[in-house]
């Protein structure tokens, strides 16, 4: 149980700060589109990291140092077209903010979204399979349970932020809040892909 108690604690706290992931599932929700789908990849995608960095996955990116570059371009790359493209839908006419009268997404184009964000980011790779990997390690033998409190926090956390977001709803009924979102969502991928760079 402290074992359990810890990983959760653990995968909370490096889940709860704001980052690409979680501004595009914020963003979601919102709009409840394809909420679920999008929850189960953020969860699915991080229980298949901690269980990588629990079983010593860490140990094979250190015997392969190129992959972190690649992956770090990757990911920058990414960030910065998918901040681009927060700041052209901030600009856009207000109207075509209206969470009403946004077009759609196909869930195929918005799980691919999901996946990119979770997979093209290497804060995710450092969260989940070094730091979570790491400090399994004090759990000799119950590094099992430890992983289960870190994924029981991050289903809590994405479901929890999914759904929850409707509340906010009323809040967003004006496009100057559609605005502003879109604004943080930009200014949030550019300086992670800025940080990922320097």
């Amino acid at each position: 149980m402290n074992a359990f108690i810890t990983g959760f604690g653990i995968g909370l706290s490096l889940i709860l700060a704001i980052g690409a992931q979680n501004a595009f599932l914020l963003k979601q929700g919102l709009r409840r589109e394809h909420v679920f789908a999008v929850c189960l990849v953020c969860v699915v995608s991080d229980a298949v990291l901690i269980s990588f960095g629990v079983m010593g996955f860490g140990a094979v990116i250190a015997l392969h140092p190129w992959v972190a570059p690649v992956m770090r371009y990757a990911g920058s790359a990414f960030l910065i077209w998918y901040g681009a493209k927060s700041f052209y839908a901030a600009f856009r006419s207000g109207a075509v903010l209206l969470p009403g009268d946004m077009p759609a997404a196909s869930r195929r184009k918005t799980v691919a979204t999901a996946l990119a964000l979770t997979w093209l980011n290497p804060h995710v790779y450092v969260d989940t399979v070094l730091l979570i990997g790491s400090i399994s390690t004090q759990f000799i033998g119950r590094q099992a349970a430890f992983a289960g409190g870190a994924v029981t926090a991050s289903a809590l956390f994405f479901f929890s932020l999914g759904y929850g977001a409707a509340l906010l709803r009323p809040l967003f009924a004006k496009p100057l809040s559609w605005r502003i979102l879109e604004l943080v969502i930009g200014l949030t991928m550019w300086s992670i892909a800025v940080g990922l760079l320097v």
